[in-house]
């Protein structure tokens, strides 16, 4: 796997999607550009943000996240920039904040998107020139950090509303890096289901778990809108309430079952037009993706008509040597 012999074993997949994170990771990691990172929650933004890191001149050094969304407004300033003592009610003493403690390392924004407009002026200046004042202080103190930032909002709808500034977009975004949703790369669930089984079967000290065929089929007929973190939780629930050494569809939560179940039962009726595909805003391969859609419907048809390949060239509107040509295509 590409992501292992560059160093990157923690972010796992080898579709043509996450080939192209994992070649920006490479190609962007000696530099101290600035990176914004984008993707649906729980697909593993602050990952590669730490690859980032992990893989530049900088590993040495701190690496310091910060999650824009979850402080407090009247506090991020202070978590970002530190405080002088005195400088509010209940500052005892002096405290450097983030950008300090990430000196010479990299310092990464998660939730950007989150930010107060009032703060976003003042990051700007740190963006631009590396430089600020801590709260209620007035020596300007330098810093040597790179900066790194993550967002789930579309940026571009928040600046034409106003709550997020234009400029500062485009400072902290000189280096876009989009990582894919999972339900846009259907061909990692099988390599992740096994990394994640590995990892809690070893973690709770029992036998390896096997992944039954009809489970995976009904993984990806699921759209996985907590994406990676939301398989993670479902594999570390499984190796505790599985008894047996190998996961069936009986095992699954009944809301997964279920949405697979709407996406195959409705597959016949179901009307397609091309307003009914959206290009997400990372983009797509789109080779890749009508691959991942023909075999999607290919497996949906087989699985509709109880595997009567006759039955499922017809709901494709295949002649049956068409469709035995595309079951080879995929076996290879």
């Amino acid at each position: 796997m590409l992501n292992e012999l560059k160093g990157f074993k923690q972010i796992i997949g080898e579709s043509p999607q996450m080939l192209k994170v994992y070649n920006l990771i490479d190609r962007v990691a000696d530099s101290d550009s600035t990176v914004l990172i984008r993707g649906d929650s729980g697909t593993g933004k602050e990952l590669v943000a730490r690859t980032i890191h992990n893989s530049s001149p900088r590993a040495s050094k701190p690496f310091v996240p910060v999650n824009c969304g979850a402080i407090p407004k009247d506090l991020i300033e202070s978590e970002l920039f530190g405080h002088e003592k005195g400088a509010f009610t209940g500052a005892i003493s002096t405290r450097a904040g983030r950008f300090e403690l990430a000196n010479g390392g990299t310092i990464f924004l998660d939730e950007i998107g989150e930010l107060h407009p009032s703060l976003q002026v003042k990051l700007l200046r740190v963006v631009q020139e590396r430089e600020f004042e801590r709260v209620g202080g007035c020596k300007t103190i330098s810093v040597d950090v790179r900066i790194l930032a993550a967002t789930n909002r579309n940026l571009e709808t928040s600046i034409a509303e106003g709550t997020f500034r234009e400029d500062l977009f485009y400072r902290l975004s000189v280096i876009p890096i989009y990582v894919p949703s999972l339900k846009n790369r259907l061909n990692d669930i099988e390599v992740l289901m096994n990394y994640f089984i590995e990892k809690y079967c070893k973690k709770k000290g029992r036998p390896m778990m096997e992944i039954a065929s009809d489970v995976k089929e009904c993984l990806c007929c699921y759209s996985w809108p907590g994406n990676v973190r939301e398989l993670e939780n479902l594999v570390e629930r499984l190796s505790i309430l599985v008894e047996g050494d190998t996961i069936t569809i009986d095992d699954l939560p009944d809301h997964l079952k279920s949405d697979s179940l709407k996406s195959v039962t409705t597959l016949p009726s179901t009307k397609l037009t091309p307003e009914s595909v959206t290009l997400p805003i990372e983009g797509i391969d789109l080779h890749s993706f009508i691959n991942e859609i023909e075999l999607s419907l290919i497996n949906q048809a087989l699985k509709t008509s109880a595997g009567v390949k006759s039955k499922a060239a017809s709901l494709l509107g295949l002649n049956r040597t068409t469709f035995i040509e595309k079951l080879k295509k995929f076996s290879h």
